[in-house]
């Protein structure tokens, strides 16, 4: 091999990329090659990553060989190795044209940073890891995947030391290790922690090297159950965290009621198929039944912001020293509904009404948009303070309005349980889709209830039928955000579709012929 190794490097804003083609060019150096370095900024946040390109001759410098010529920019199906810190973005980069199945390797985290098309989604709008894993090992050459964000928080680094042990591990690069490791000593920087994190990456890559076989393996790796690739819990396991969980957002008391409420399913199961059978209605409704009961609100808010466990994610997010001070601000625009939903019916009433004559005149709702110091002393005690309002929930207007609509979902999945197992699998299953905050979640709860109403016990169809209909309405509900699909289904399935919302249309005056003269046309 006479030509140059072609190297695209693409990694996400903040994240070291440029630290690591300094590593990759120092590396290269030490080694006897002739090398280059190029890089092409991007909009990191999930438009597009900052990339880095180098080239570095396959054969150390000899005296009387040719001079080596690089190129400045990367050509689309001439990459060698490609490297990247994110299983989507190393995706991005495969529809690019940069990775070739007769040339390029690929070295990628298998870490995902969500975009926002994802986060909106109704349902799990996450990207398939695994079919994000067997695409890339369609259209390369090899494949090394690994948690890479894993190992640089176990070695409290940043991830570009741990990409530099991942390429040095893959043997692509005509680089030891040695020289590698000495780039990391002479940058003279967090040198302890880079090399802990190249090792840990380089070791385990040579393992995976030992122990499985490249392309299946790698993918079949990904494909596990979760979104951290760990077995799903037991239905007991399950039941005993959501139970922690509702008496921790409220007290025990309304754990039990969690308790009785799941107690109820399972007796409506057993009644249509006997003592001993299994509840899989309740099993699926636990989780979607806790998550509701703690519905977020204000108070929610504040405690986690003011939780150990965020603040220690926030300082290993920016890979802060035990010695480091971090300032951590938060944004926080409470309006009407938020407000209203810890008060009393009567008084929650008013005011929400007061909020609609706003907007129903034409003015913005009523907000209140706030920048908190979690930091500082006062910034952590404002929110002890609205985190202290906890015992408020259960006589606030928006705890007695959710539990009204629990009940209604439960009883639905009571029935449907008592008349057929497939019928209540479904009906439980229904409770993933309220989720989210805010018009998100109002949506959630508008659908679940339009489906139970005019799907779950429609007369003239038997069980079987009405709980298929639930779940191709419940798929159709996570599958856009304006409902469209939903209402397709449910009139497919000769039912009406949801009513229209009522949505306040704003007037605006034109401006007069002789104003918009002077200030010129619009750009």
């Amino acid at each position: 091999m006479t030509r140059p190794v072609c190297i695209l490097v693409c990694a996400l804003g903040g994240e070291g990329g440029g630290v690591l083609a300094e590593w990759l060019y120092g590396a290269a150096v030490r080694a006897g090659h002739a090398a280059q370095a190029t890089s092409i900024p991007g909009v990191a946040q999930r438009t597009g990553a900052t990339t880095y390109y180098l080239e570095i001759a396959p054969e150390p410098l000899r005296e009387g060989a040719p001079r080596a010529v690089f190129g400045l920019s990367p050509v689309p199906g001439c990459i060698d190795l490609l490297v990247s810190s994110e299983l989507l973005e190393t995706v991005r980069q495969a529809g690019a044209g940069f990775v070739s199945r007769e040339r390029t390797w690929v070295v990628s985290s298998t870490a995902r940073a969500l975009t926002v098309t994802e986060k909106m989604a109704l349902g799990d709008g996450r990207a398939d890891a695994a079919a994000l894993a067997a695409t890339l090992q369609k259209v390369s050459r090899g494949v090394d995947l690994l948690d890479l964000n894993a190992l640089a928080r176990e070695a409290n680094t940043a991830i570009s030391a741990v990409l530099l042990g991942a390429i040095a591990g893959s043997g692509v690069l005509p680089l030891p290790r040695s020289a590698c490791e000495e780039a990391i000593r002479a940058a003279g920087k967090g040198v302890a922690p880079s090399l802990a994190g190249f090792a840990l990456a380089f070791d385990a890559l040579a393992k995976r090297r030992a122990q499985e076989r490249e392309g299946r393996a790698l993918v079949a790796a990904l494909a596990m159950p979760g979104p951290s690739g760990k077995p799903p819990l037991a239905p007991a396991q399950l039941r005993a965290l959501a139970h922690r969980r509702v008496a921790a957002y409220l007290d025990e008391a309304y754990a039990r009621l969690f308790d009785e409420r799941l107690a109820r399913l399972a007796a409506a199961e057993a009644a249509g198929r006997g003592a001993g059978a299994p509840t899989p209605a309740a099993d699926e409704a636990a989780r979607w039944l806790a998550l509701w009961m703690c519905f977020d609100d204000i108070v929610q808010v504040a405690a986690l912001k003011l939780a150990a466990s965020r603040q220690a994610r926030v300082r290993r997010e920016v890979n802060a020293a035990p010695a480091d001070i971090v300032r951590t601000f938060d944004h926080f625009k409470p309006g009407v509904p938020e407000l209203a939903g810890l008060l009393p019916a009567a008084l929650a009433k008013r005011l929400v009404a007061w909020d609609r004559a706003r907007v129903a005149a034409g003015r913005e709702p009523w907000a209140l948009p706030m920048k908190i110091g979690t930091h500082t002393l006062l910034g952590a005690l404002a929110l002890r303070l609205v985190a202290s309002l906890r015992p408020l929930r259960a006589r606030g207007q928006r705890f007695a309005a959710e539990q009204a609509l629990i009940e209604r979902w439960l009883g639905a999945v009571e029935r449907g349980a008592r008349e057929d197992a497939a019928l209540g699998l479904a009906l439980a299953r229904c409770g993933a889709l309220v989720k989210g905050y805010g018009s998100t979640n109002e949506r959630g709860k508008e659908n679940l209830l339009h489906i139970v109403e005019h799907l779950a016990f429609t007369a003239g169809r038997s069980a079987a039928e009405r709980a298929e209909a639930v779940q191709a309405a419940r798929t159709a509900a996570s599958a856009d955000d304006a409902g469209r699909a939903l209402d397709a289904t449910l009139v497919a399935q000769g039912v009406p579709a949801r009513p229209p919302r009522e949505h306040t249309v704003r007037w605006f005056k034109r401006r007069p012929a002789a104003e918009a003269a002077v200030a010129g046309p619009r750009q």
